[in-house]
């Protein structure tokens, strides 16, 4: 990867003023930034405020000092606090010995006062290359590893042949085509993220990475740090540097589920992000260019999407040039017998079980069970079936009630607390139409001990 010279980064740390400035003229002519220092006691500090591409660095500071041990001290600040950041040595007393000495505890190079102009140049030139390498191969990494985790993420096909479903399919084939911002509404379970992969590998993105960031998972603390990255140091667990989900996503398609659970804060910092298509790490006051589809979904329903106190109209716009809307699953019974013969396939030979038939007693069932959790409650409904069966017809005893729950009465009601507190949950989730901040605000917890909660109820 070469480095352009005219952004290349460069900062020369030395306590003799003359010296900080010949290289200054020297490596101005070349590079557009360079900067000094003349206390190495600041260069932690500096490099963990501001991107270098290399360091040069003196070996001697102390009057007197000639061993250059001070110089492999402050080549190790550097390497920790900066550890993509190339460093030069430069000494007046440098011989073999010292040469490899100081690339044996990691330098770049090593460069001999009184320096070679022409040398010195190359010397930058060739360690900023190799810095750009490096960070170009850490952010590689770090978008692998995120596709790498998004792929192994559950994902099954769009099934149906209602009419309900054959229309939103037609619809996903002319999104698909271009490159506008898509906004999915649906009601939970209802395959939002698939419809949302369906585009994806519909249009001329497919080659590049889909990349999802479930945002009602995400607390306001690491809003920033999950879409746009972080610096080292950047807080107590920024342990190195870290891409956000922007920068791994860019060439392909960034898909935001739950946006209407997003405060009105981190709404304005999502938005400015996606007016700007540049995002700055946490940390760091850099922008970076991002390239990305974005495609969003919610459970909020319109009334609540078009309210400015739950949702900033503003980003509304900048979501929704398409809207798509995946009807629930009670709303397409005809789709329930191909979804649920896909569901035992694909179980039966996850767990190594025989096919199971579905009788027309156990079908009709699944047709007239109203499906509150759609079809990833009957998804999880088959799932346990076929783990459960031992006959070669499928048997729903004790996997769906006779009949629709009864609604809750002061007499009905449990009286063991942690089914009391389940059932607060489903509620508060249910009128605030799956909205964490606002059921929380509701039950009168905070958000991430509303999550906890789901968690420990199997309410995710």
């Amino acid at each position: 990867m070469s480095a352009d010279p005219t952004n290349i980064r460069v900062l020369v740390v030395d306590d003799d003023p003359q010296i900080l400035r010949a290289c200054r003229l020297i490596l101005k002519q070349q590079f557009e930034q360079v900067e000094t220092l003349e206390r190495p006691a600041d260069l932690s500090t500096r490099l963990e405020a501001q991107d270098f591409d290399v360091v040069l660095l003196d070996m001697n500071f102390a009057p007197g000092a000639t061993n250059g041990s001070e110089g492999l001290h402050w080549l190790g600040i550097a390497q920790r606090s900066a550890p993509r950041t190339k460093v030069i040595l430069m000494t007046a007393y440098g011989g073999v010995d010292t040469a490899v000495g100081a690339m044996r505890h990691g330098a770049s190079d090593f460069v001999i006062k009184p320096w070679d102009n022409a040398r010195l140049i190359a010397s930058v030139t060739a360690a900023a290359r190799l810095a750009r390498t490096d960070r170009e191969l850490h952010r590689l990494q770090d978008r692998q590893q995120v596709l790498e985790a998004d792929a192994t993420a559950e994902q099954h096909a769009l099934v149906g042949h209602s009419p309900a479903f054959t229309a939103l399919m037609a619809q996903i084939g002319k999104v698909a085509a271009t490159d506008a911002a898509v906004l999915i509404i649906g009601e939970n379970g209802t395959g939002k993220e698939l419809v949302a992969r369906a585009i994806h590998r519909q249009s001329q993105r497919a080659a590049r990475g889909f990349v999802g960031v479930d945002l009602g998972a995400l607390s306001e603390s690491l809003f920033e740090s999950e879409l746009f990255g972080h610096r080292k140091g950047a807080f107590t667990d920024a342990r190195e540097d870290r891409a956000g989900r922007f920068e791994v996503a860019t060439g392909g398609t960034l898909f935001l589920d739950e946006i209407g659970n997003l405060s009105l804060q981190m709404q304005a910092k999502l938005l400015g992000a996606l007016e700007t298509r540049r995002v700055a790490r946490v940390g760091s006051d850099r922008e970076i260019p991002v390239d990305v589809r974005v495609i969003c979904a919610t459970n909020l329903g319109e009334r609540e999407l078009r309210d400015p106190a739950h949702f900033r109209q503003d980003l509304l716009y900048r979501i929704n040039t398409i809207e798509l809307k995946i009807p629930p699953l009670r709303e397409r019974p005809g789709d329930i017998p191909l979804l649920a013969e896909h569901f035992a396939g694909i179980y039966s030979r996850k767990y190594g079980k025989p096919r199971l038939r579905i009788d027309a007693a156990a079908m009709d069932r699944l047709r007239a069970w109203p499906w509150p959790g759609n079809v990833r409650e009957l998804r999880h409904v088959i799932e346990r079936v076929v783990i459960l069966s031992e006959h070669p017809t499928m048997q729903l005893e004790g996997m769906l009630p006779a009949a629709a729950p009864a609604p809750l009465t002061e007499k009905n009601l449990p009286l063991n607390l942690d089914e009391l507190e389940k059932i607060a949950i489903e509620r508060a989730l249910s009128e605030c139409n799956g909205n964490l901040s606002r059921a929380a605000l509701a039950l009168g917890l905070g958000r991430s001990t509303l999550y906890r909660k789901m968690a420990r109820h199997g309410l995710h």
